[in-house]
Protein backbone atom coordinates (compact mmCIF):
# COMPACT_ATOMS: atom_id res chain seq x y z
CA UNK A 1 0.00 0.00 0.00
CA UNK A 2 1.67 3.56 -1.24
CA UNK A 3 1.63 6.00 1.61
CA UNK A 4 0.36 9.59 0.79
CA UNK A 5 0.34 13.22 2.34
CA UNK A 6 -2.49 14.86 1.54
CA UNK A 7 -1.86 18.58 2.59
CA UNK A 8 -5.56 19.72 3.65
CA UNK A 9 -6.23 23.67 3.67
CA UNK A 10 -9.54 22.87 5.82
CA UNK A 11 -11.84 19.93 6.98
CA UNK A 12 -14.53 21.23 4.40
CA UNK A 13 -11.94 20.93 1.37
CA UNK A 14 -10.60 17.79 2.62
CA UNK A 15 -13.22 14.89 3.36
CA UNK A 16 -14.19 14.05 0.06
CA UNK A 17 -10.11 13.98 -0.82
CA UNK A 18 -9.53 11.31 2.02
CA UNK A 19 -11.97 9.16 1.37
CA UNK A 20 -10.96 9.10 -2.30
CA UNK A 21 -7.70 8.15 -1.88
CA UNK A 22 -8.13 5.49 0.74
CA UNK A 23 -10.77 4.08 -1.45
CA UNK A 24 -8.00 4.16 -4.37
CA UNK A 25 -5.43 2.15 -1.59
CA UNK A 26 -3.61 4.88 -0.33
CA UNK A 27 -2.36 4.88 3.45
CA UNK A 28 -3.65 8.85 3.53
CA UNK A 29 -1.87 10.87 6.17
CA UNK A 30 -2.57 14.33 6.16
CA UNK A 31 -0.99 17.79 7.14
CA UNK A 32 -2.46 20.47 8.13
CA UNK A 33 -0.18 23.42 7.27
CA UNK A 34 -1.88 26.62 6.47
CA UNK A 35 0.91 29.21 7.60
CA UNK A 36 -1.35 32.12 5.28
CA UNK A 37 -4.91 31.68 7.80
CA UNK A 38 -6.05 35.09 9.47
CA UNK A 39 -6.36 35.57 12.05
CA UNK A 40 -5.08 33.03 14.60
CA UNK A 41 -8.71 32.24 16.24
CA UNK A 42 -9.56 31.22 12.46
CA UNK A 43 -7.16 29.01 12.20
CA UNK A 44 -7.92 27.67 15.55
CA UNK A 45 -11.26 26.95 14.34
CA UNK A 46 -10.16 25.24 11.34
CA UNK A 47 -7.53 22.90 12.84
CA UNK A 48 -10.35 21.87 15.06
CA UNK A 49 -12.66 20.95 12.32
CA UNK A 50 -9.49 18.96 10.39
CA UNK A 51 -8.60 17.06 13.67
CA UNK A 52 -12.44 16.33 14.25
CA UNK A 53 -12.82 15.50 10.39
CA UNK A 54 -9.45 12.92 10.58
CA UNK A 55 -10.85 10.74 13.78
CA UNK A 56 -13.96 10.64 12.10
CA UNK A 57 -12.15 9.66 8.82
CA UNK A 58 -9.42 7.21 11.08
CA UNK A 59 -6.50 8.57 9.07
CA UNK A 60 -3.02 10.13 10.76
CA UNK A 61 -3.20 14.47 11.17
CA UNK A 62 0.34 15.78 11.36
CA UNK A 63 -0.26 19.44 12.53
CA UNK A 64 1.96 21.99 10.63
CA UNK A 65 3.85 24.67 12.37
CA UNK A 66 1.79 28.28 12.24
CA UNK A 67 4.38 30.31 10.58
CA UNK A 68 2.67 33.43 9.83
CA UNK A 69 6.28 35.48 9.52
CA UNK A 70 6.59 32.91 6.18
CA UNK A 71 3.64 33.36 4.86
CA UNK A 72 4.30 37.60 4.86
CA UNK A 73 7.54 36.55 3.53
CA UNK A 74 6.26 35.00 0.65
CA UNK A 75 3.34 37.29 0.15
CA UNK A 76 6.19 40.09 0.40
CA UNK A 77 4.95 42.63 -2.43
CA UNK A 78 1.79 41.45 -3.65
CA UNK A 79 -0.97 42.26 -1.00
CA UNK A 80 -2.67 44.35 -3.22
CA UNK A 81 -2.79 41.34 -5.77
CA UNK A 82 -6.41 40.28 -6.53
CA UNK A 83 -7.76 36.89 -5.80
CA UNK A 84 -6.27 33.81 -8.07
CA UNK A 85 -3.06 36.84 -8.87
CA UNK A 86 0.85 35.92 -7.54
CA UNK A 87 0.33 36.11 -3.78
CA UNK A 88 -2.00 33.10 -4.06
CA UNK A 89 0.56 31.02 -6.26
CA UNK A 90 2.92 31.86 -3.76
CA UNK A 91 1.03 30.84 -1.24
CA UNK A 92 0.53 27.69 -2.52
CA UNK A 93 3.64 26.95 -3.65
CA UNK A 94 4.84 27.40 0.40
CA UNK A 95 2.05 25.01 1.55
CA UNK A 96 2.89 22.57 -0.92
CA UNK A 97 6.70 23.04 -0.70
CA UNK A 98 6.35 22.03 2.92
CA UNK A 99 4.44 19.45 2.52
CA UNK A 100 6.98 17.77 0.10
CA UNK A 101 9.61 18.32 2.40
CA UNK A 102 7.98 16.36 5.20
CA UNK A 103 6.60 13.51 2.64
CA UNK A 104 10.32 13.19 1.87
CA UNK A 105 11.33 13.75 5.69
CA UNK A 106 8.70 10.55 6.43
CA UNK A 107 9.97 8.64 3.25
CA UNK A 108 6.93 9.27 1.67
CA UNK A 109 6.57 8.44 -2.14
CA UNK A 110 3.45 10.20 -2.91
CA UNK A 111 1.66 14.36 -1.66
CA UNK A 112 -1.17 15.92 -3.00
CA UNK A 113 -3.46 18.34 -1.82
CA UNK A 114 -7.12 18.94 -1.44
CA UNK A 115 -6.96 22.67 -2.34
CA UNK A 116 -8.12 21.66 -5.74
CA UNK A 117 -11.48 20.78 -4.55
CA UNK A 118 -12.08 24.33 -4.32
CA UNK A 119 -14.35 25.45 -7.62
CA UNK A 120 -12.84 28.71 -6.41
CA UNK A 121 -9.23 27.69 -6.93
CA UNK A 122 -7.56 26.92 -9.99
CA UNK A 123 -6.84 22.92 -10.51
CA UNK A 124 -4.03 23.49 -13.48
CA UNK A 125 -2.30 26.14 -11.67
CA UNK A 126 -1.80 24.30 -8.74
CA UNK A 127 -0.68 20.82 -10.75
CA UNK A 128 1.85 22.76 -12.11
CA UNK A 129 3.04 23.89 -9.20
CA UNK A 130 2.92 20.41 -7.53
CA UNK A 131 4.55 18.74 -10.32
CA UNK A 132 7.53 21.20 -10.65
CA UNK A 133 8.39 20.90 -6.65
CA UNK A 134 7.67 17.02 -7.08
CA UNK A 135 10.82 17.17 -9.58
CA UNK A 136 13.14 19.23 -7.07
CA UNK A 137 12.16 16.43 -3.75
CA UNK A 138 12.20 13.57 -6.12
CA UNK A 139 9.04 12.82 -4.85
CA UNK A 140 5.21 11.84 -7.20
CA UNK A 141 2.64 15.14 -7.03
CA UNK A 142 -1.01 13.11 -7.23
CA UNK A 143 -2.53 15.40 -9.31
CA UNK A 144 -6.21 14.48 -9.15
CA UNK A 145 -9.06 17.09 -9.78
CA UNK A 146 -11.46 16.31 -6.52
CA UNK A 147 -14.20 18.86 -8.11
CA UNK A 148 -14.59 15.58 -10.42
CA UNK A 149 -17.91 12.96 -10.10
CA UNK A 150 -19.83 15.76 -7.74
CA UNK A 151 -16.63 15.42 -5.37
CA UNK A 152 -17.23 19.31 -4.37
CA UNK A 153 -20.99 18.16 -3.67
CA UNK A 154 -19.91 15.09 -1.60
CA UNK A 155 -17.25 17.09 0.28
CA UNK A 156 -19.95 19.43 1.60
CA UNK A 157 -22.33 16.37 2.42
CA UNK A 158 -19.81 15.13 4.56
CA UNK A 159 -18.93 18.77 6.22
CA UNK A 160 -22.66 19.19 6.62
CA UNK A 161 -23.28 15.74 8.35
CA UNK A 162 -20.43 16.15 10.62
CA UNK A 163 -21.25 19.78 11.63
CA UNK A 164 -17.43 21.29 10.63
CA UNK A 165 -16.90 25.12 10.38
CA UNK A 166 -17.28 26.36 7.25
CA UNK A 167 -15.02 29.43 6.88
CA UNK A 168 -16.80 31.96 4.54
CA UNK A 169 -12.93 33.02 2.90
CA UNK A 170 -9.57 31.84 1.86
CA UNK A 171 -7.74 32.41 4.56
CA UNK A 172 -5.16 35.09 4.71
CA UNK A 173 -6.08 38.36 6.11
CA UNK A 174 -5.90 39.69 2.29
CA UNK A 175 -8.56 37.64 0.76
CA UNK A 176 -10.87 38.94 3.69
CA UNK A 177 -10.28 42.81 2.50
CA UNK A 178 -11.21 41.46 -1.56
Amino acid sequence: MSKILLHACCAICSGYPISFLKDMGYLVTVYFYNPNIYPSEEYNKRLEAERTLCIYSDVELIEGEYETSLFYEYAEGLENEPEKGKRCDKCFELRLRKTAELAKQLGYEYFATSIVISPHKNYQKLTEIGERISLEYGLKYLAIDFKKKDGFLKTNQLSKKLNLYRQNYCGCEFSIRR
